[in-house]
């Protein structure tokens, strides 16, 4: 006859083991979790990356057409190259889909690239040059920012003009890219200050 004592010590053996399993799994899942937090995490890094180095390209341009650069100096001409920042252009022929990569007229890349200035004695508040690289690795950009200009036509009134710039960035890879766009009028136009008298 067996005694009620010896029956009952399987069943804290599978107890134990079911206790285990559901601990194991409990951790196995926050695991997970902290590892899909970190991705989600990096991801945002990256796509706060990618848009601030597009928006950077769009400020760069419109300070440049804002200072003067959109006038006839700078005809509009037909774009077809990629060309640095030290040279922008103004197009007539607008990019057909600013969100696809790269920007091709045919089979040429086009646009203007742009990198910020390096600090100088005379300017420190210039900030520092991207690392742009396509060698993946913290701190670096896998490609240099750039805009694209379109002179789109005069604004109401013929007081000035309206341009078109789209701009692109991206994170330390491909896959991180922000494409941002923005429409720009340069006004002309004479204040009356009037007579002190």
């Amino acid at each position: 006859m067996s005694s009620p004592r010896s029956r009952q010590a399987g069943m804290v053996l599978v107890t134990a083991l079911l206790m285990l399993i559901v601990v194991t799994i409990l951790a196995v899942a926050m695991f997970r979790s902290f590892g899909l937090d970190e991705k989600i995490a990096g991801n945002l890094r990256e796509k706060t990356r990618a848009l601030n180095a597009a928006e950077t390209a769009e400020q760069y341009a419109e300070y440049w057409l804002g200072a003067g650069n959109g006038s006839a100096t700078s005809a509009p001409i037909t774009c077809s190259t990629l060309v640095p920042a030290s040279a922008p252009q103004i197009c007539t022929n607008p990019l057909v889909t600013p969100a696809a990569l790269p920007w091709l007229v045919g089979a040429n890349p086009v646009g203007v690239t742009y990198l910020p200035q390096a600090p100088t004695p005379a300017n420190p508040t210039v900030p520092t040059p991207m690392n742009v690289t396509t060698t993946i690795g913290p701190g670096s950009y896998y490609a240099t920012p750039a805009f694209y200009i379109t002179f789109i036509g005069a604004s109401p009134g013929g007081l000035g003009k309206i341009y078109q710039i789209d701009a692109q960035g991206f994170g330390s890879s491909p896959d991180t890219v922000a494409v941002v766009e923005s429409t720009y009028i340069v006004q002309t136009g004479v204040k009356d200050l009037g007579s002190n008298q």
